[in-house]
């Protein structure tokens, strides 16, 4: 039993050792805490050797930042002032002054929407402005043709590009990814389940007129082999026709002019019946859509987009998209926004009977068919290159880093012939040179789920020397609608351009691309600037 002592005596002097260790090493600790981190919340990775992001799990992708150490209590004090800051703006506002100098990697779901623009057109048409929270840069951009070639396969084309500011060390990065087209006649077979809004909101500003002229428009279009079910609500939902063949184009214009005012606004048992009528006639070969045509007033029933897609999870799960076309004055953007983006879809405002033959006769094929699921986009940058970047848009579509290989998180649907179009601006280093970036784009094919990526680099020798001499019309129309969409929400633009420059460029490019979606931009940025 002597032992004992000896054993206690020995056992505290491991307890002293063990505080003394934990002392010694504070320092280290501390540092690592003030290491930048993003907001996976993992130490920033260096650029692998050959510029592709890292895997998740790789020792790259957990090295830490060489100078996180050094400036750890900066970067401590920046990210604390930092949130201070956040906790005072809105969301929207905050993540589009988010400081990325910590960061490294940029990664997003891909957008196709373009409802933002639509709507903000229609505002300023009539004299007002847009709210800021409407306004929504990708969706500018996306509006407008680019000049990506398509790639000879069904995936994707990666395309790279920029121009430096000069006079303040940064530069505009353009990133643009591009699908293979297809004609109307070349598409798959569809199956669409229209879910038409007949609220007593719908009979304002002949809104539902609209939609009765878009349909019409929609079923002259279809093939034989399209079938179509029609399904109107207001304060519940009915099926004004089951799913029938488009070749019986009288019972189907027929049923389009059966559409008539009701009461209020049930969003939730509209789309949830609209689902169920595409869940019982699906057809594995056919693309599976249903197109929900409203003014997102939802009123009746559960008025969350959370809500609403939690109900129509099963019958969504069988492969459904969903394509959400917008129309009148007073639009819930923020509702149908988000069934899009949460329900594997996209959104659409038209406003008009052009803006109507626009979506279902010239883009037919773009909207109902698709090259792509869950689609996302990842940007390294070279922190050797770039100091910080920041990505213009995209806020409610950015996803954590480790998720951009991890294909049961929600990405973007994509059909043939869509151009999606990322511009980041980003601080340079002084004297830098090499490889700025590299970009890569992840995708499902879209009957057998089976991953693929296509990457492309650009280096910073490649920058042109100015935003407007140099780069190509459809880059600097990029530029103009984005610094366009910045003005609108921030009362600031981009590349130092104010809106009289902007108007300015739009209206020498409208000349040079002969395009009068650019002729349209120009007028619209000097009536914008008139309102303010």
């Amino acid at each position: 039993m002597k032992s004992r002592p000896l054993a206690i005596a020995l056992a505290v002097l491991a307890l002293f050792a063990l505080m003394f260790a934990a002392a010694c090493g504070g320092s280290d600790a501390s540092e690592s805490a003030g290491q930048p981190m993003p907001e996976s919340g993992k130490a920033v990775p260096s650029m692998p050797p050959d510029g592709r992001p890292p895997e998740a799990g790789d020792d790259t992708a957990k090295a830490g930042n060489e100078n996180g150490n050094e400036n750890g209590n900066e970067a401590e004090t920046e990210t604390r002032a930092r949130a201070t800051t956040g906790s005072e703006e809105s969301k929207t506002e905050a993540a589009r002054r988010r400081d990325t100098s910590a960061e490294q990697i940029s990664t997003f779901a891909l957008d196709v929407d373009t409802a933002s623009y639509g709507y903000s057109k229609r505002a300023i048409t009539e004299g007002r402005l847009p709210e800021a929270g409407q306004v929504r840069p990708e969706e500018f951009v996306n509006s407008f043709k680019q000049d990506y070639a398509e790639p000879k396969d069904d995936g994707f084309t990666v395309h790279m590009d920029g121009a430096r500011t000069p006079g303040n060390g940064t530069a505009l990065l353009r990133v643009g990814l591009q699908t293979r087209g297809a004609s109307a006649e070349a598409r798959r077979p569809a199956n669409l389940t229209f879910v038409v809004d007949v609220s007593g909101s719908m009979d304002e500003d002949g809104r539902l007129d609209l939609v009765r002229e878009a349909l019409h428009k929609l079923v002259d279009q279809l093939g034989p082999g399209d079938h179509v079910s029609l399904v109107a609500f207001s304060d519940r939902a009915d099926v004004v026709l089951s799913m029938t063949p488009a070749t019986d184009r009288d019972r189907l214009h027929a049923a389009v002019e059966r559409l008539a005012i009701q009461q209020s606004t049930n969003l939730e048992a509209g789309l949830t019946s609209g689902y169920a009528e595409a869940a019982a006639a699906f057809r594995p070969v056919a693309v599976n859509r249903v197109i929900l045509l409203s003014d997102g007033l939802a009123n009746t029933g559960d008025t969350t987009w959370q809500g609403i897609l939690d109900r129509v999870a099963d019958a969504a799960g069988k492969k459904i998209t969903l394509l959400c076309v917008g129309v009148g004055r007073d639009y819930g953007d923020e509702l149908m926004e988000q069934l899009a983006d949460n329900g594997d879809g996209a959104a659409v405002y038209v406003s008009s009977v052009d803006d109507a033959r626009k979506v279902f006769v010239e883009q037919l094929a773009t909207n109902l068919d698709l090259r792509a699921r869950d689609a996302k986009a990842q940007v390294v940058f070279n922190p050797s290159v770039v100091e910080s970047y920041r990505l213009i848009g995209y806020e409610n579509r950015q996803i954590a880093t480790e998720d951009f290989r991890d294909d049961g998180k929600d990405g973007g649907e994509i059909g043939p012939g869509h151009s999606v179009t990322a511009l980041y601006e980003v601080r340079l280093r002084g004297g830098a040179s090499g490889q700025l970036a590299t970009a890569t784009v992840r995708w499902q094919d879209p009957d057998t789920r089976a991953p693929s990526e296509a990457a492309r680099s650009l280096e910073a020798g490649d920058l042109a020397a100015s935003p407007w001499e140099g780069p190509t019309p459809r880059f600097q129309v990029d530029v103009v609608a984005a610094g366009f969409a910045e003005y609108l929400r921030a009362g600031e633009g981009i590349a130092g351009a104010g809106p009289d420059d902007l108007a300015a460029h739009a209206t020498r490019l409208a000349a040079s691309t002969e395009d009068p979606a650019v002729t349209e931009l120009a007028g619209l940025i000097e009536k914008a600037a008139s309102l303010r």
